[in-house]
């Protein structure tokens, strides 16, 4: 029998399963709600406009959410100009546990939240096509 030599990747792979797929990013938290006939995904993305935000299906089962922004101060005292840039991007993958339709998706952004919805694709109750014998 082989034992394993690195214990976090079995617990990195037993988190994998538990949680289907979804990575951890550090800022951008995203809530999945399965309501039956669809996952509705949100994102709390304060700060930022709609051109700053990329949604993407990269596959039927992969949702890739990211927003970039860059803000710029200028402050002025005396014979002094300060300028500070800070830029900010958060990137999120999140693996899906069924297929969806991509080209029914849709994502809203309203009030710094956002609201991305993706059907489920469905399977039509037969267990196939009968063909009749002759």
């Amino acid at each position: 029998m082989t034992r394993s030599t690195d214990p976090f990747g079995d617990i990195e792979e037993l988190i994998d399963v538990m949680t289907g797929g979804l990575e951890p990013s550090g800022d951008l938290a995203v809530d999945v709600a399965d309501t039956g006939d669809e996952f509705v995904a949100v994102a709390d993305l304060p700060g930022y406009e709609r051109e700053d935000i990329d949604v993407q299906l990269t596959d039927s089962t992969t949702l890739s959410l990211s927003a970039s922004r860059e803000t710029e101060s200028v402050k002025e005292a005396d014979r002094y100009v300060t300028r500070e840039r800070h830029s900010e991007s958060v990137t999120r993958r999140v693996g899906l546990p069924e297929p969806v339709v991509e080209s029914e998706a849709s994502a809203t952004y309203e009030n710094g939240v956002l609201t991305v919805t993706l059907p489920k694709q469905t399977t039509s109750d037969d267990d196939g096509t009968d063909i009749p014998v002759n």
